[in-house]
């Protein structure tokens, strides 16, 4: 329990499963645990009941890259909520091996890694430069779902 240790430290709250939009269907796990690896699907930024955290649309239009480094660390939270779920225990995660980050881009923004840098950041923190560091790419979208600015998909290593 160091990991949630840790976040509540740091005054971070896992949020609920994320709650769809009516008519939405998701025929799919959010955590796929394979071997010694579990694959993440795609995340999008939830407040702590689980709904879509706003602001929607497009980072550099209708969301400022700050919003979408907040909104990229609250996709980690969202992906650490799903883990826990799944897992049972974050603390089970040995290693960050890759994430893809995929934000919701107005025409000509090109900043995507500091967008990113909001969930690498807070995953470096909790886990550390050994077992937090991963593999990364931060590319930039004409749509995401719900109008989301940020989804992260993420493949980590995992103990038992």
């Amino acid at each position: 329990m160091l990991i949630e240790n840790t976040l509540a430290e740091l005054g971070l709250v896992l949020p609920e499963p994320m709650r769809l939009p009516p008519g939405a269907v998701l025929p799919f796990p959010w955590v796929r645990v394979r071997g010694g690896r579990a694959f993440v699907s795609g995340h999008g930024p939830l407040l702590p009941d689980g709904s879509l955290a706003g602001p929607l649309g497009k980072v550099g239009d209708q969301v400022t890259p700050e919003q979408a480094y907040e909104a990229s660390r609250l996709t980690a939270l969202a992906i650490l909520s799903s883990l826990r779920r799944e897992l049972g225990d974050l603390d089970r995660v040995t290693a960050w091996l890759r994430v893809f980050g995929m934000i919701n881009t107005a025409p000509g923004f090109t900043a995507t890694p500091t967008v990113i840098n909001g969930f690498s950041d807070l995953i470096l923190r909790l886990w550390g430069p050994d077992a937090g560091s991963h593999a990364r790419s931060a590319v930039g979208m004409a749509e995401l779902p719900f109008s989301i600015p940020v989804e992260i998909e993420a493949e980590v290593e995992i103990d038992g």
